[in-house]
């Protein structure tokens, strides 16, 4: 959410900012300019009328201990309280005008980010690696996975419907083995402390990064009376740890990573990716999560992608990292970087992790705070969330670029030592 504050005492900048990002909010804003008038004149003159209640109190306590007819001070105190009252309803009414209002603007883009209207406009950070150049036609996974006895699509479609698939075999080892690499390297090499959270949360939990109420379309609610959302990222539970608390700046920043199962309903993508593991409604992810000052936040995007980006080192994947545009930006995101790893079959690179700083939008939803000495004024923390990685998509990179002439899959050399030694994928006979 966007600092009111902020909005109200710079919104020409605001409003540019949210230009920039593909949105007229010319009626919004002249909708929370009037919430701040509104709030202006009625927030002083509640006070005003609580302090002279508070004054007639005194007066009508002297006036007993005087003998003194007090009725009429009792007759002025009721008409006031009455219209305090009031006024506290109106102002309530427009306390939730403004909220409804910034619940549904996205973060405004850092200054770095570059501005463009769609993906098209994103800029290339640097590369790693050279594209795999395989001196046989290259295979898409989809094909083979199922050759290779390892991914099945057709009895996940038969037990779940679309966009579901099931890892049997080497393919289930390759996946649960990719997570252990993932999380070893997060904690042991990278600083990370690990999450197990729970993959159920609330809505009060989805509203503090930003699904809801904007976004509950994209996501799966448990039927009946329960106010549960299986989570679309670990980011979600992981984020809202700190919830409603104020930290210690002294220790910041803090650092997290999580593996958890990810369902999205995909809304809207029905038509794009429908074949393979990219855009599936169950996915694995291995999430990083940060908390950090508002003037170590940037550094700490840099670093947490860079902790991103190891991952596709050590596993020898060619990759690009991308600056996202204005246009392109999620949400509640200030600045994102995405990496794209390369895959042979498509002789393009796809998303495999985004890297966002989210400044102190979700914070100020979740309301998580911090005292920059451990005590003094509190104020927002900022929040950073990235994939480190997306398992399915870094399977599907690796049975792609590590193919052979014959049908078998190589396994990197870093990944060995998690697959129990094993050197290569073959078709079961």
């Amino acid at each position: 959410m966007l600092d009111p504050l902020y909005v109200r005492d710079h919104i020409e900048t605001v409003q540019q900012g949210l230009a920039n990002r593909g949105l007229d909010a010319t009626a919004e804003l002249q909708q929370l300019a009037t919430c701040e008038t509104q709030r202006r004149r009625l927030i002083p003159a509640i006070e005003g009328l609580k302090r002279e209640q508070n004054s007639t109190g005194d007066q009508v306590a002297r006036g007993k201990r005087n003998g003194e007819e007090v009725q009429h001070l009792y007759e002025v105190s009721k008409q006031r309280n009455q219209k305090i009252k009031q006024m506290e309803v109106e102002l309530d009414a427009v306390e939730r005008q403004r909220t409804l209002i910034l619940e549904v603007l996205p973060n405004l883009p850092h200054a770095s980010v570059p501005v463009g209207k769609s993906a098209a406009g994103n800029v290339v950070v640097r590369t790693w690696g050279e594209p795999t150049a395989l001196d046989f036609e290259p295979k898409a996974h989809w094909d083979l996975g199922p050759q290779l006895g390892i991914i099945d699509f057709e009895r996940a479609t038969k037990i779940s419907g679309s966009r579901f698939a099931i890892l049997m075999g080497a393919g289930a080892q390759l996946e649960r083995a990719l997570i252990n690499f993932m999380l070893t390297l997060h904690t042991t090499e990278h600083g990370y402390t690990e999450i197990l959270p729970p993959f159920l949360v609330s809505s009060a939990t989805l509203y503090g990064t930003g699904q809801l109420p904007k976004f509950e379309t994209d996501l799966f609610k448990i039927a009946g009376e329960w106010d549960l959302y299986l989570i679309p990222t670990a980011e979600v539970p992981v984020t809202n740890l700190y919830r409603g608390e104020i930290l210690d700046g002294r220790l910041l920043p803090l650092k997290y990573t999580a593996y958890t199962p990810c369902f999205r309903s995909e809304a809207g993508s029905y038509g794009a990716d429908v074949r393979g593991l990219i855009r599936q409604h169950q996915f694995d992810k291995v999430e990083l999560v940060k908390f950090a000052t508002p003037d170590t936040s940037y550094a700490e995007l840099e670093s947490l992608t860079a902790n991103a980006e190891r991952v596709l080192q050590l596993l020898g994947l060619p990759y690009r990292t991308m600056a996202l545009c204005t246009g392109d930006l999620g949400f509640g995101s200030s600045k994102t970087y995405d990496l794209e790893v390369w895959l042979p079959s498509q002789k393009a690179y796809r998303e495999i992790s985004s890297c966002s700083n989210c400044e102190g939008f979700q914070a100020r939803r979740a309301n998580i705070k911090f005292r920059p000495e451990g005590a003094g004024k509190a104020e927002h923390v900022h929040t950073l969330n990235g994939s480190g990685l997306a398992v399915g998509r870094t399977l599907i990179a690796i049975l792609e670029n590590y193919q052979q002439a014959d049908g078998s899959v190589l396994i990197p050399e870093a990944l060995k030592p998690f697959m129990g030694g094993r050197e290569r994928i073959e078709a079961v006979k």
